[in-house]
């Protein structure tokens, strides 16, 4: 009997399955705040040099007299977005003589305390040179995700990868929370990273393994609706502490349920371990064990020795995570030669065409073709897929370009989100094929997938192109981008290759980010 149809004896979604999966969302809540909590912990408050000989400085005017030493001793910003200089001060007090006054760097700031008490930025004062340290801690915190994916529950199961993982989480989380300085605290990151997104790819998988096939819908929703909560629950604590020490704090200890308590008292009894996966792994009688306790739960009755090596299909132990790999990587690597050359918005439109007309092309080999077809339908798959994948790399770097400066990090986070929408929505255009009968029905869910990727396509055209220019740092810029002579935002791409320090000039430091952008 294969697994689908025990399933079906067993109730698709009972009581068990519901426990089960109830159970499983719990940890989503951590998954949103650790997923988004860098954004509280690497905010670089407002700030400027503090001023020598005064050790009491703040940020926030003390007196008329504090007011009038930091006018004569803080040049005012260049940048409408900022009131004062943050990087340099004047070398001179003195401004009575009329000579233009050298500016020098400092190494000590004060910050705005209006928003945030302390953040991990102004802890570690990461700004101004050390500015692009706040990107590379999210980058080895997203690396750790990747390495969590990749890594958890391929060869110990999904039992113990989830009692693993809650406890790493839970003692690097407040590791973190006391990381001593700034390589202890990216190292912490990479474990937070690692184990949140380890634990969460667990539970989805988990929650979804023991859900009939026609229940599957209403078992991959819900677990991101707590993966929201979690973001609530993290931009509440950020309200009420203010302080990246709490509010991580705040995120790590209620994970002392889920890793220990919650381990010892409820996942051992409640969770088991993937009856798919131990199938897979030759281990029948264990997995029937668990089938029977489900079927027990349920009320339902299921005969004796109802497992065998037929269950899963047989190839399943030569199976590799590689395999998956064999059309992604040459879509991306394809998108970095063509990304100079036909520019982001005609090479994302273009995938996205590749990506739809496939899908729509998958239309007349499933209705009117039979097995001799299979491979022209292969064929279109797989294009659609590169298509897909190069789009989507193509679409974060085109992102990148197109926010401003100042709500760049908030603006790919936003589409990060939306594109969660797609994800939530796309059981249901599957599930379309069901409801509708006939070969509309069939049809029905290839034609609204492929439609919305040429519809994409067509809506990126309505971009402005992003080749061979500036970054735009503010809103003003980012909507008047597409005037190609607008106050200098073209520039040529053969110019000599930056250094990676700053530069030093009349005018203050030149952005050490737009160094970083256009020197990779």
């Amino acid at each position: 009997m294969k697994f689908d149809d025990i399933l079906i004896h067993l109730g698709e979604f009972g009581y068990y399955q519901i426990r089960l999966y109830l159970l499983l969302c719990i940890p989503a809540i951590t998954t949103g705040c650790y997923m988004m909590g860098l954004v509280f912990y690497m905010a670089p408050p407002e700030h400027r040099c503090k001023l020598p000989m005064y050790p009491n400085d703040t940020y926030n005017i003390q007196s008329s007299y504090h007011g009038d030493l930091i006018n004569t001793t803080i040049p005012l910003s260049s940048s409408d977005l900022h009131t004062y200089d943050q990087c340099h001060l004047y070398s001179n007090h003195d401004n009575t003589s009329g000579r233009e006054r050298s500016l020098i760097e400092c190494d000590q700031w004060v910050y705005d305390r209006t928003t945030f008490y302390e953040t991990f930025t102004s802890k570690e004062n990461l700004v101004c040179e050390d500015t692009m340290k706040t990107s590379h801690a999210q980058m080895i915190f997203y690396f750790g995700v990747l390495v969590g994916d990749l890594g958890f529950g391929m060869f110990i199961g999904r039992k113990k990868t989830f009692a693993i993982t809650a406890v790493i989480l839970f003692l690097s989380g407040l590791g973190t929370a006391w990381a001593p300085e700034y390589y202890s605290f990216v190292l912490l990151q990479f474990i937070d990273g690692a184990a949140v997104h380890g634990i969460f790819m667990i539970c989805c998988v988990l929650g979804v393994e023991l859900v009939g096939p026609t229940k599957r819908v209403w078992a991959g929703i819900p677990i991101h609706i707590f993966f929201a909560i979690g973001l609530v629950y993290l931009a509440g604590s950020a309200y009420l502490f203010r302080n990246w020490f709490y509010v991580q704090l705040t995120v790590a200890i209620p994970l002392c349920f889920t890793s220990l308590i919650g381990d010892i008292f409820i996942n051992r009894r409640f969770i088991p371990e993937s009856p798919r996966w131990l199938i897979s792994q030759g281990r029948f009688e264990e997995a029937e064990k668990i089938l029977y306790k489900v079927a027990q739960v349920n009320k339902k009755v299921l005969p004796e020795r109802i497992v065998d090596e037929k269950t899963i299909d047989e190839n399943a132990k030569d199976e590799r995570l590689w395999h998956l790999f064999t059309s992604q990587f040459p879509a991306n690597t394809a998108t970095i030669f063509l990304l100079d050359r036909m520019g982001r918005k005609k090479l994302h439109c273009l995938c996205m065409f590749v990506s739809g007309f496939a899908c729509l092309g998958t239309i007349f080999p499933v209705l009117f073709g039979g097995d001799e077809l299979r491979p022209l339908t292969l064929t279109l798959a797989v294009i659609g897929k590169f298509g897909a994948a190069a789009a989507f790399g193509v679409v974060y770097q085109f992102s990148l370009e197109l926010y401003p400066t100042v709500v760049r990090n908030g603006g790919m986070g936003a589409s990060s989100c939306v594109a969660r929408f797609g994800g939530m929505a796309a059981p249901y255009v599957a599930k379309l094929g069901d409801l509708v009968t006939g070969k509309f029905g069939q049809a029905l869910p290839l034609v609204i997938f492929g439609a919305c990727s040429v519809s994409a396509g067509l809506l990126a055209l309505a971009l402005p192109e992003t080749l061979g220019r500036k970054l735009p740092d503010t809103i003003k810029e980012a909507e008047t981008f597409s005037k190609r002579d607008d106050k200098g935002l073209e520039y040529k791409i053969n110019k000599p290759k930056l250094p990676s320090f700053n530069f030093i000039s009349d005018k203050g430091t030149m952005n050490p980010a737009f160094i970083g952008e256009n020197s990779r």
